[in-house]
């Protein structure tokens, strides 16, 4: 539907009929956008503070969790080595422990910094916002 400046558009807030100029209407357009604008802006702040606040939590977890795992793997690792020891030297039984705990050990951390990528912290729901916005004001240009 285009715009027609001949025709005259409704006060709503005195609910009287008058003409209004492409003007007026342009600086409402604009102070409409101005608006939605923050709006979107507010929405997209929230939501990456909620993504944050996410994050956060579960690092909390994790390092808790982490903690609480170290002392028994520590144990697991100690009683390994002694019983290797049974069967070999001292220093090859805890090579062969250290060897096996480093190299899961890298596989954990590879893991978790590919959970820990900066794009699960995006603002998707806004983004969708912003394109549904866009597309609304370019239905409604002449």
């Amino acid at each position: 539907m285009a715009y027609d400046p001949t025709v005259s558009a409704i006060d709503h807030s005195s609910g009287e009929e008058r003409g209004r100029s492409a003007g007026d209407l342009l600086r409402q357009l604009l102070g409409d956008l101005t608006v939605l604008f923050r709006k979107e802006l507010a929405l997209a702040a929230s939501e990456v503070s909620q993504s944050i606040d996410q994050a956060k939590h579960g690092a909390q977890s994790m390092v808790t969790g982490g903690a609480v795992i170290y002392a028994g793997v520590l144990f697991l690792l100690a009683a390994a080595t002694l019983w290797l020891t049974t069967m070999m030297a001292a220093w090859v039984a805890a090579l062969i422990v250290g060897a096996g705990v480093t190299v899961i050990g890298l596989l954990m951390l590879a893991v978790g910094k590919s959970r820990m990528s900066a794009t699960k912290l995006a603002p998707e729901r806004t983004i969708a916002s912003l394109r549904k916005d866009k597309h609304a004001v370019e239905r409604q240009m002449p």
